[in-house]
């Protein structure tokens, strides 16, 4: 299986698709109608070079994902607005409408800004310094600092199988989940060599190896490596010292768990489809069976930034409209 290179994300009644330097945005709105969007995607990192070195260039992609993805969620958020504002703001006319949409993108971008930051912080928090201050209490017992570094590995796992858990029983959550999963199904139709139908993406797979759930999860593993590892060869005793090196391994450990989802995306080597297999199973979690109508919705987006027909013709030539994956 060629890698089709499309990656995308669920967002509030719709899906996002990146392709190359191109994504759109397919919402479905409240009267039913999809409303696609199409930008051009703009890296933080202007100097194209350094996207293209190993490790480095994940940091990048990493933040460029969080970037684009608050963006458009924020954007598919506007169609669900309170009907009171969204009255208020078309009676406005000239230079009063202009000057009250001017403010609410100011006020958006600083939302996006904040929200992005947020997530950073409360990531690194949740998931490299809070485990290791929890296990950092048996030290009280005297465990050694092996034992604390090994604690510390079960408990950043138990917060974050946990934490799917949790938003997975969310309500609002379950139908983004849904639209994960049909966004999944559409790569898997095309990818599997099938014309992009609903009826073909709805018996696709909802499980796809190069999922952000699965990157999460590699930079779990990666991380625990890494933490063992480093504080085996340097020995530091300090506790804050050692979590600040945790806060500086972080953009490391994004950029190699980046290299390791890119390479399982693009092989199906059974060593790889073996390392994938735990993080294809969280996926569980993550994405939910989608309606035809979200079906829909993806292929809607994938259409609007890539030729599917000319990859099917290019890697599928006498395989196209056969069995699902």
């Amino acid at each position: 299986m060629k890698s089709s290179n499309i990656g995308g994300q669920a967002v509030m009644e719709g899906i996002m698709m990146r392709h190359k330097d191109v994504y759109s945005i397919a919402v479905r709105k409240p009267d039913k109608e999809i409303e696609i969007k199409v930008e051009d995607y703009k890296s933080i990192m202007k100097w194209k070079p350094l996207l293209k070195i190993p490790i480095l260039r994940g940091v990048f992609n990493f933040i460029d994902s969080l970037v684009v993805g608050t963006k458009c969620l924020m954007y598919s958020a506007t169609f669900f607005e309170e009907e009171e504002d969204l009255e208020k703001r078309k009676a406005l006319e000239g230079e009063e409408r202009d000057r009250e949409e001017a403010k609410k993108e100011k006020q958006d971008k600083l939302l996006m800004t904040g929200t992005v930051i947020f997530s950073i912080i409360f990531s690194v928090a949740l998931f490299m310094v809070l485990p290791y201050l929890i296990a950092s209490l048996l030290q009280k017992v005297g465990a050694t600092e092996t034992m604390i570094t090994i604690a510390e590995a079960a408990v950043r796992i138990c917060l974050f199988l946990g934490y799917l858990l949790l938003i997975s029983k969310m309500e609002d959550i379950q139908r983004v989940f849904m639209y994960h999963g049909a966004e999944h199904k559409c790569i898997n139709c095309v990818e599997h060599g099938m014309p992009l139908t609903v009826e073909n993406v709805m018996k696709s797979s909802r499980f796809h190896k190069r999922c952000g759930t699965s990157f999460l999860f590699f930079v779990i593993i990666i991380s625990i490596i890494f933490f063992i590892g480093f504080f085996a060869v340097v020995p530091i005793q300090n506790m804050w010292l050692r979590v600040i090196v945790r806060i500086l391994l972080v953009p490391v450990i994004a950029g190699v768990s980046y290299e390791v989802i890119k390479l399982a995306g693009n092989s199906d080597h059974c060593v790889i489809s073996l390392l994938s297999k735990p993080g294809m199973a969280l996926q569980k979690l993550t994405t939910k069976e989608p309606t035809p109508d979200m079906a829909e919705v993806a292929i809607a987006a994938v259409e609007a930034v890539f030729d599917w027909k000319a990859y099917l013709e290019e890697n599928f030539p006498k395989e196209t409209g056969k069995g699902a994956p």
